[in-house]
């Protein structure tokens, strides 16, 4: 058996050929420098976005606001920015410096809306609306002592830029003892 040989032509494309479509002052030359910019500059916004998220511009860093009177104290630790689809945590301390029979948490709309509450602990002994606002009775809190609730919220992903009162107020019973004014803000 004999090994033959064969030969074949092969063209190649210079430098100088470009395939059908492709012209020399856009795609090789790249003449047009106001598209590069453009996309240079679309970049530099993605980075400049991915950094700020980076420096938590957008949310999850609590803030701790407190108030206290000559019968209770307040405090309230949660977020004021979030991002859609963030998990937080709220965190509402109430102390008693006297007798407070129905310790009951108030919370605002904003605490509700576009927000899904999934646990609260330890559970409140009776939750009721009071005017569209979430009412939490806690029962009776001694003189000197704290009772601490956590509530875990999830913000619904679908919204765009929207800032809303989530004011807290503290009562026994129907008797107003303490408010918290504060505002969430919510990124898309």
């Amino acid at each position: 058996m004999e090994v033959g040989t064969f030969s074949r032509k092969v063209e190649l494309n210079t430098v100088d050929d470009l395939p059908d479509g492709l012209r020399e002052d856009d795609h090789r030359d790249y003449a047009s420098r106001p598209r590069a910019v453009f996309r240079y500059g679309v970049l530099f916004a993605l980075a400049v976005l991915a950094g700020l998220g980076l420096a938590n511009a957008f949310g999850e860093k609590p803030a701790r606001d407190r108030a206290e009177s000559r019968v209770a104290g307040l405090e309230v630790t949660a977020p004021t920015r979030v991002r859609g689809g963030l998990f937080f945590q709220g965190r509402f301390r109430m102390e008693a410096r006297t007798l407070i029979k129905h310790a009951t948490l108030v919370l605002d709309p904003g605490w509700q809306e576009e927000l899904s509450i999934n646990t609260i602990e330890p559970s409140p002994i009776g939750e009721a609306s009071r005017d569209g606002r979430l009412a939490l009775d806690f029962g009776a809190i001694q003189p000197g002592h704290a009772v601490v609730a956590y509530v875990q919220f999830q913000v619904n992903p679908a919204q765009f830029l929207k800032r809303r009162s989530q004011g807290v107020a503290l009562t026994d019973g129907e008797q107003p003892l303490l408010r918290i004014d504060r505002s969430l803000t919510v990124f898309p």
